[in-house]
């Protein structure tokens, strides 16, 4: 369907300071991709193998680094390859796909509420994630059924809490984003009040639900990924294939079904694509807040709202945002690993300020 977007919504204000970026998506998006890349390389050799001795972590030098991940024959301990094939790789993996599903989803969100302090939780997902996981963990599932049982009942529970936000917000078939909003925060707070019950009752069992509500890749492994690569992969798609739809759609409902696209549907499948794509994200992960919030805002200020190119550029940056995130956790502390949701909160809450602070100087967020 062709969309003819708004001038002043999609193209960049002349004497911006990122005019070059909005002039050249494409070379800013490569660049993103190299940035990426590297990422995920450093991130992989990032980090130690825990105490050898009192208060002396062993590091694995870079030259038995790269030959125990290229699995060439060296004078290397042979568990070197395990813990990069094992451990580090499908950990970096894993924090590339839930941030990029986190900042697709976040883009997607804020295109519909048409608010750019919008993002993926705004409907209720994680408390309904957060629901099923703790009460898995709290009656014993896990260990009786298997290890998969948390994030099922997570993303169970966090899709059926999106059809309840969504049957609520929706008349007679029409979207209505107000009351979507206004019933997503208050099924989050009576969600959350559930999950600080089944907290009061956990008592000693409550440090084993702190990595989940922190958000936490040390349960990393490659069964997640494999799961959740394919669910992203098809949500990044689909959102990134309706960026036209999505520019007219900021313009306002009127003026997007003017302009040939029908608003009601593209509501519908983002709000369906977001919520799938985040309970996905969280299942296995835990919470992991402000990825959705400051990533699109932060594409949106360098590239412009011209979703055809700020969803790759949310997608590559929000992967990127998350590896050294989970990077930082791991190694900001010798000898232990923070929960990755406190660096993002260390990291999205100032910005968050930021935000409300431009919105009050300039009068736009956009």
């Amino acid at each position: 369907m062709a969309l003819e977007s708004g001038q002043s919504d999609v193209e960049p204000a002349k004497g911006s300071r990122f005019a070059f970026f909005r002039r050249n998506p494409l070379l800013f998006i490569v660049l993103l991709f190299l940035f990426l890349l590297v990422s995920t390389f450093l991130a992989v050799l990032v980090g130690t193998l825990g105490p050898i001795g009192p208060g002396e972590p062993e590091k694995i030098s870079l030259s038995d680094a790269m030959y125990a991940i290229l699995k060439l024959d060296g004078d290397y301990p042979a568990y070197y390859t395990a813990v990069f094939w094992d451990v580090r790789i499908p950990r970096v993996l894993l924090a590339g796909l839930v941030g990029a599903a986190l900042a697709c989803a976040g883009t997607a969100m804020q295109a519909i509420f048409r608010n750019p302090m919008a993002d993926p939780f705004i409907i209720g997902v994680s408390s309904g994630a957060a629901v099923g996981a703790v009460s898995a963990g709290l009656i014993g599932l896990t260990t009786v059924v298997g290890a998969f049982t948390a994030p099922m009942l997570a993303f169970v529970s966090a899709l059926v809490t999106v059809l309840v936000v969504y049957k609520m917000g929706t008349v007679r078939g029409k979207v209505y984003v107000d009351t979507l909003l206004l019933s997503g925060v208050a099924i989050a707070a009576f969600l959350g009040a559930i999950v600080s019950f089944l907290i009061f009752f956990a008592r000693d069992d409550y440090h084993q639900l702190i990595p989940w509500l922190l958000g936490s890749f040390a349960v990393a492994k490659w069964s997640y990924v494999w799961i959740l690569v394919l669910p992203v992969c098809f949500g990044v798609c689909l959102v990134f294939l309706f960026g036209r739809e999505l520019n007219a759609l900021l313009l306002g409902e009127e003026t997007a079904h003017n302009l040939g696209a029908d608003p009601e549907f593209l509501k519908k499948l983002m709000l369906t694509t977001a919520a799938l794509v985040t309970a996905g994200a969280v299942a296995f992960t835990g919470i992991i807040g402000f990825v959705g919030l400051i990533v699109p805002h932060m594409m949106r200020i360098l590239v412009g709202a011209d979703h055809r190119a700020l969803v790759p550029a949310s997608i590559l940056f929000g992967a990127s945002f998350l590896i050294w995130a989970d990077a930082i956790s791991r190694t900001i502390i010798p000898g232990q690993e923070l929960p990755v949701g406190i660096i993002t909160a260390l990291c999205g809450g100032p910005f968050f300020l930021y935000l409300l602070r431009r919105s009050r100087t300039s009068g736009s967020m956009s």
